[in-house]
């Protein structure tokens, strides 16, 4: 599935550096504000050891992860919404993403001079947060004029809508973001078609010294004070850390680094996992000599669905899914001694694939 969550966040507070960990793709970093001018995109592996446990018990060519395609879009700053600092193009490709990170400068650097003069993370985010509801209350207002339009002609949908919409807007102008607004399913339908700024999910990402690694900082305090009613995941990673960690080949140079550092994996896997559920993602698994693969699908997919994952003829010609749950393969050991303790299950359409699920498709086209 081809998704993408993108990294946001003032000028010249990690965003590159923490790419450059995540992705397979390389980026500039330097001292200077504004540097870049395009956004870059990356492809990630989604971390997930299941993937090693699986090939214990059944010897594969290959192992291939889940992905998810990384953006980093260049630092934005005050007056984006008017195009300062070419604002306007990179929120129009924050539109594009379907969630996002947003790392925010915790650590000191007399080397790195903040845009603003000075470290402040919670000014930080009330500034993103700003440039991003401009910009959201503009497309509400945009789509109020249309609605209206249809009112006049007697459209009583587009007369609920206004009213919805009106909601938003009020909502927009009390500095508020839209993720945070409480809407029914059935009225969502009015903003799904602008792809609202402010209504995608978000992770927080302290970006700390390495000192601060584990236990955060002062700032770090003052972003969870913030956040405390927004109901937001927080991360706190050590971005040179993590990219000292990133350029060692050797997974044992890997694994010691960390250690010393005091960490059980670097910060960035937590990242790409979380990034990963926030987007409402999941894995199943195909099984096989060949090759042991995490498929990616949406929450709540039928397993027609996700049979359309691997091939679409899968998905058109689909009969049944062969069953087993991951948690009964690894205690239990072979497909045979699966079926042998009545954990192999045949699925039909209505069957809703569970994360870990092993699956092998039956279909005819």
């Amino acid at each position: 599935m081809s998704l993408q969550c993108g990294i946001i966040g003032i000028t010249n507070v990690g965003k590159s550096t923490l790419f450059n960990c995540m992705s397979n793709s390389k980026v500039e970093t330097t001292n200077f504000a504004f540097s870049t001018n395009k956004s870059n995109i990356g492809i990630v592996n989604v971390p997930d050891n299941r993937l090693f446990e699986l090939e214990k018990l059944q010897p594969t060519e290959k192992l291939i992860p889940a992905t998810v395609e990384i953006v980093d879009i260049p630092g934005l700053t005050k007056g984006a919404n008017q195009g300062e600092g070419v604002g306007n193009k990179f929120l129009g490709d924050i539109r594009n993403t379907d969630a996002l990170i947003h790392v925010l400068r915790c650590f000191d650097d007399e080397n790195l001079p903040h845009v603003d003069g000075s470290i402040d993370p919670v000014r930080d985010i009330e500034t993103i947060d700003f440039e991003l509801q401009i910009k959201d209350l503009e497309s509400v207002e945009k789509k109020i004029q249309r609605y209206e339009k249809l009112v006049k002609i007697g459209d009583k949908d587009a007369k609920h809508g206004v009213e919805v919409l009106n909601g938003f807007k009020e909502h927009l102008e009390s500095m508020q973001n839209v993720r945070d607004y409480q809407i029914s399913d059935t009225d969502k339908k009015h903003i799904d078609d602008i792809f609202l700024l402010t209504a995608k999910p978000v992770i927080y990402v302290c970006n700390v010294d390495d000192a601060s690694a584990i236990s955060g900082n002062a700032y770090v305090d003052k972003v969870k004070e913030a956040l405390k009613n927004r109901n937001a995941e927080i991360l706190v990673i050590a971005g040179k850390l993590e990219a000292e960690i990133a350029d060692l080949e050797d997974i044992e140079d890997r694994n010691e680094f960390l250690a010393d550092a005091g960490l059980t994996e670097p910060g960035v896997n937590r990242l790409i996992r979380g990034a990963y559920s926030s987007l409402n993602l999941m894995s199943f698994f195909t099984v096989g000599p060949k090759e042991i693969r995490a498929w990616t699908i949406k929450k709540g997919m039928n397993a027609p669905q996700a049979a359309g994952a691997i091939h679409s003829d899968l998905e058109r010609g689909f009969i049944r899914a062969e069953v087993m749950k991951y948690d009964d393969f690894i205690t239990i050991g072979s497909e045979t001694k699966v079926k042998e303790a009545g954990k192999f299950h045949v699925e039909g359409k209505n069957y809703i694939v569970d994360d870990g699920d092993i699956l092998h498709i039956r279909f005819n086209v």
